[in-house]
């Protein structure tokens, strides 16, 4: 039987721009089966934390114009479950707001959150190391985090230097460190006691609660004033009026660089947080010269190191083109290099000054 104390906040509100032309604002990533599995994202994320939290306890936290769409691909949740941004305010407000709800429903919570559009692998030693971080925050005043263990100097993600000196499996964090460049990064590595940074956090209800406190004043005060109207029906009227005065600003900044009560647990499984096509294709299966092929039916001659994809079927026939994005949907066909994928988030800008709205 799942710990009834046990609640997770997924966090769904995301654009996914650099998956474009698939991720829209309309219809972002973690609503598409990017990984040709048969699942969505949302749904992967959903049921990975189903297998240790009770589903009722599952809060999907999104942006409200993808309210609709939570509901279609998660048929089981309630109403309750789902927490609605009126604006885009970064992480910290949002996860300010879930907290308060949840520490009004139940007081004891432990919680994880956690991002709904990554890959994860073993899904049980993820729940193994979810457990772990419950079990520690349930008798420590503690904010926790999951690291990633690195395999190459990768200047994309933000790392967590933890203290070395420690042989325990729960680590105390020195700092958060910024996006580096590629010789930091490699120094990063050679020193050993460093993890990628994941962006998946486990705390109790009363230790998230008293950080904003402490770190974040303003903040607390702004929703903790509607503490009295939550999970009643009188909640949304607050929300709207009062979601758009909050800071943005993100969880890591507002709570994890400013704490000193930070730990984190070196991940046992794989991970991946597909943010660009480039990270997609890592994921996928590949033929004998490595093109990776989602839906589509192929032909490739002097074709390597591509990523396809188009609706089921489609025949897609590709010569003398190596290491390319080519993505057919709908009414758009994106041909581009590999090695400019971080450009594919400025597109649809230029596009739009060209052709305004399509």
């Amino acid at each position: 039987m799942k710990n009834k104390n046990y609640y997770a906040i997924l966090m769904a509100g995301g654009v996914g721009s650099r998956f474009w032309p698939v991720s829209t604002q309309d219809f972002p990533k973690q609503f598409h089966d990017m990984l040709g599995t048969g699942d969505t994202l949302i749904q992967k994320t959903f049921y990975r934390l189903a297998k240790l939290i009770p589903e009722e306890n599952i809060f999907i936290l999104t942006n409200e114009r993808y309210n609709d769409l939570v509901f279609e691909q998660l048929p089981g949740v309630t109403k309750r479950q789902v927490v609605l941004e009126p604006a885009m305010r970064n992480t910290a407000p949002c996860i300010l707001y879930a907290s308060l709800k949840i520490q009004k429903e139940n007081e004891d919570a432990v919680m994880i959150v956690a991002p709904s559009d990554h890959w994860i692998e073993n899904e049980h030693a993820f729940s193994n190391n979810v457990k772990t971080a419950f079990d520690f925050c349930e008798s420590n005043d503690a904010l926790m985090t999951l690291g990633i263990t690195p395999t190459f100097p990768n200047t994309g993600y933000g790392y967590i230097e933890f203290d070395k000196s420690s042989a325990l499996e729960i680590k105390p964090v020195n700092q958060f460190r910024e996006k580096p460049d590629y010789e930091t990064a490699k120094s990063f590595i050679d020193q050993g006691n460093f993890l990628w940074n994941a962006g998946i956090f486990m705390w109790s209800v009363k230790s998230v609660i008293s950080a904003f406190k402490n770190n974040q004043p303003e903040l607390f005060k702004l929703f903790e004033s509607g503490y009295k109207v939550y999970n009643t029906e009188f909640e949304d009227d607050f929300v709207k009026d009062n979601y758009g005065k909050a800071k943005n600003i993100s969880v890591d900044y507002a709570l994890m660089e400013k704490s000193d009560n930070v730990y984190v647990i070196p991940a046992t499984f794989d991970w991946n947080d597909l943010g660009t096509w480039g990270s997609l294709y890592d994921k996928l299966d590949k033929d004998g010269h490595n093109n990776a092929i989602l839906n589509a039916k192929s032909l490739a001659e002097n074709a390597e190191g591509n990523i396809v994809r188009a609706p089921k079927d489609k025949l897609v026939v590709i010569d003398g083109l190596n290491d390319y994005i080519i993505v057919d949907h709908d009414n758009t066909l994106l041909i581009y290099p590999k090695n400019k994928e971080q450009d594919i988030k400025q597109i649809q800008q230029r596009i739009k000054n060209k052709y305004g709205d399509l």
